[in-house]
């Protein structure tokens, strides 16, 4: 069984459209700072007013889309993870091949990290990330 979809979404901060784009309280902002400084002989056109509003409108919403795709991608992800538990894995670390069987699954900040009980139970390997499955039977 393939493994490419596990995990990624894992560790994508939301925080990413923040950074480079306008938020809408800076929008506002702007926006009043505009109206405040224009010339009262020359008003801003009512098209470029409309067109104004209609990018911030459309901004917002390609945003609230975004934040939404983001949530659904984090819970298939969650899902993937949840699905592990109990089937058996190979995993490649530092150590060389580790096969085993999901045992659990803590969800943190910077993704899930699986505990991994080898046969017999004796052998127990902890903190595994997704990326370090490299087959699933």
């Amino acid at each position: 069984m393939a493994t490419d979809s596990l995990g990624g979404i894992v560790g994508v901060s939301q925080s990413t459209n923040t950074a480079t784009s306008l938020d809408q309280e800076e929008f506002v902002k702007l926006f009043l700072t505009e109206l405040n400084f224009q010339d009262p002989l020359e008003p801003i056109d009512n098209r470029e007013f409309l067109a104004q509003i209609a990018d911030f409108a459309s901004l917002e919403q390609s945003r609230n889309t975004t934040d939404g795709v983001l949530d659904l991608l984090k819970m298939n992800s969650d899902t993937q993870v949840l699905g592990l538990l109990g089937r058996t894995v190979t995993i490649e670390g530092e150590g060389g091949i580790f096969v085993g069987e999901v045992g659990s699954a803590v969800f943190s900040a910077d993704g899930p990290r699986l505990t991994i009980v080898g046969d017999g139970g004796d052998a127990v390997l902890t903190d595994i990330r997704l990326s370090q499955i490299r087959r699933i039977q």
